[in-house]
């Protein structure tokens, strides 16, 4: 056979076993050595290819689809620091458990390490973020090359959808010529199957477990940041076949239940800022699900706490930051939830769970006022979450915007379902995220970013101008890093501003008009509702302008007050 048709079999088996493993999207950078992936993968009938010249974004481009359909999505580049701007993402997928299946073209094995242009080394680029590494065989038709290259395939998608999830990275080296045969139309190779299986705990270790529980009389439920909408609804009906309060994180899913669950608390960021409130809560059991909640206050109540925590984890990676854990259990959330909801034993006292729902109402009554009277960040934060309409999606950014949202997240609003890049916490990113989400999801997608991470991602716009979207933005700017304000740094304002606070000074109308976006400055929390209501067909920005000081101040204020409230005072 000539290269050409070596070439176009080769890949295009490979291609078609990811289909087969479940694959459905693949986002690609332009580039030459990538060319065969590239065409292969826009010829096939069945896979959507979505086309982003930037590599950082259009890996996280990627990342947000994943994210937001479960299931592994390919990126393709070209060889040399293409692969290299794929990194953040690989790490935030690493971290965050979401599948991509990573594909870099490379020079082949002659062209390596002696100075050919778009030459760097590629070998497990990057390192222990991707869960699996292989570097492909040259093409060839051989029989056993294509079963073969089949297999890797197949092992690939099925890694990446592994638990726990993550990105696998495939490096391929082509020859030259790289244009394949787009009239190819493969054969009917046999396909390989890959069955998952989750892991569910024995009967002894349950035993042993239901036992404990049922000891339990100040037992608490955590519910950490997990995309597992079976699991919640399981950790759901354990909280109420025992009667323990679940402490829901704003990623967890549980928060979209409150309005039918009074078990569900919400406001314990605020109300565990007391130490005096942290002392009477001494709880004697803590279940912790899913990854480390975003309350730093949460953070540090368990990390005081002497009490058993159990640290339920499938993917056995120990997500522990406090080292806390007394117990790990490498099982599935759901299942393991199901499992001891059915041996619990109903408390007939339920003064432990009303003590923390009675703190819950307080808490939340302070903050209800707050966001109706205040003017700042964090009440214009407020007004958007009362402002979203049922079953929308909100991506948020890190730093302030997950804080808050957080905070003003409280019962009486509808439900929604929030997503945040808390793999690895970074601001990077975080417009191209949310564009892959809405790329997928049919309901209405926004996004809450502060004005330095959206000056991180602006490029990330850029593809709305061959995939249109109507994602909603709402840039919070406070002309810097807000978060710092908050942290020990602002106590010494020599270099603050210089090395924290960072302030850009931008005027994000600039930023609309470039890339075509509807846009409005919302002077008040009033007019962000306004415009939050008002319909937009595409892309809209909706920027609020803040003050860092005087959030920092309101802030403080909130929590002394809500510490006033659930004291009595």
């Amino acid at each position: 056979m000539s290269h050409k048709e070596n070439l176009t079999e080769y890949v295009s088996l490979f291609i078609e076993q990811l289909f087969q493993s479940g694959v459905k999207r693949a986002v690609i950078s332009p580039g030459s050595r990538s060319t065969p992936l590239a065409y292969l993968l826009e010829n096939h009938p069945q896979i959507a290819t979505y086309v982003n010249v930037d590599e950082r974004s259009a890996a996280f481009y990627a990342l947000g689809m994943a994210k937001a359909s479960q299931e592994p999505v390919v990126i393709v580049c070209t060889s040399g620091t293409a692969a290299a701007n794929y990194y953040p993402a690989v790490v935030e997928a690493r971290y965050a458990r979401v599948p991509l299946i990573v594909l870099t073209a490379d020079r082949p094995h002659e062209l390596r390490e002696n100075g050919a242009p778009q030459a760097i080394d590629q070998i497990n680029l990057f390192g222990k973020h991707a869960k699996w590494f292989f570097d492909m065989p040259l093409p060839e038709s051989e029989p056993n090359i294509l079963q073969y290259t089949g297999r890797i395939a197949a092992k690939a998608a099925a890694k990446s959808a592994a638990a726990p999830k993550g990105p696998v990275h495939l490096n391929f080296p082509f020859r030259e010529p790289l244009s394949p045969d787009l009239t190819y139309k493969p054969d009917n190779q046999p396909m390989s199957a890959v069955y998952l299986a989750d892991k569910r705990l024995n009967r002894r270790y349950l035993s042993d477990l239901t036992v404990q529980l049922n000891d339990s009389e100040k037992g608490l439920i955590i519910a950490g940041p997990s995309e597992d909408q079976a699991a919640a609804e399981a950790i759901i009906n354990l909280a109420e076949a025992t009667g323990f309060p679940v402490l829901a994180d704003p990623l967890s899913g549980l928060r979209t239940m409150m309005a039918d669950h009074p078990s569900v608390i919400e406001c314990y960021d605020a109300f565990l800022k007391a130490d005096e409130v942290k002392k009477e809560l001494q709880a004697d059991l803590m279940i912790r699900f899913g990854g480390m909640p975003v309350s730093k206050a949460l953070t540090q109540y368990v990390k005081g706490s002497a009490c058993s925590q159990w640290l339920v984890d499938e993917g056995a990676d120990w997500r522990d930051p406090t080292s806390s854990a007394t117990h790990y259990i490498e099982v599935n959330d759901q299942l393991f939830a199901e499992q001891l909801a059915e041996g619990a034993g109903q408390q007939a006292d339920r003064t432990w769970l009303h003590k923390w729902m009675s703190l819950n109402e307080k808490a939340g009554d302070e903050i209800r006022q707050y966001v109706k009277n205040e003017t700042d960040e964090g009440a214009a934060v407020g007004t958007l979450l009362q402002s979203l309409p049922e079953g929308a999606h909100l991506l948020v950014g890190n730093s302030m915007p997950i804080r808050d949202v957080d905070t003003f997240w409280i019962r009486g609003m509808k439900p929604f379902h929030v997503w945040a890049n808390r793999g690895a916490n970074g601001i990077d990113g975080v417009v191209s995220t949310a564009l892959g989400i809405a790329a997928v999801k049919h309901e209405p997608v926004y996004l809450l970013i502060g004005d330095l991470s959206m000056f991180h991602d602006l490029n990330g716009l850029l593809v709305t101008k061959q995939y249109p979207s109507q994602l909603q933005i709402v840039v919070m700017n406070n002309n810097g890093g807000g978060i710092f304000s908050f942290l020990p740094q602002a106590a010494e304002p020599e270099h603050f501003e210089t090395l924290f606070g960072t302030p850009p000074s931008l005027d994000f109308k600039h930023a609309a008009a470039l890339y075509g976006l509807d846009y409005q400055l919302c002077e008040t929390k009033e007019a962000l509702s306004q415009s939050l209501a008002s319909s937009s067909k595409q892309l809209k920005m909706m920027e609020v302008i803040t003050d860092r000081k005087e959030n920092t101040a309101t802030h403080r204020q909130l929590w002394k007050t809500i510490a006033e409230a659930v004291r009595g005072e």
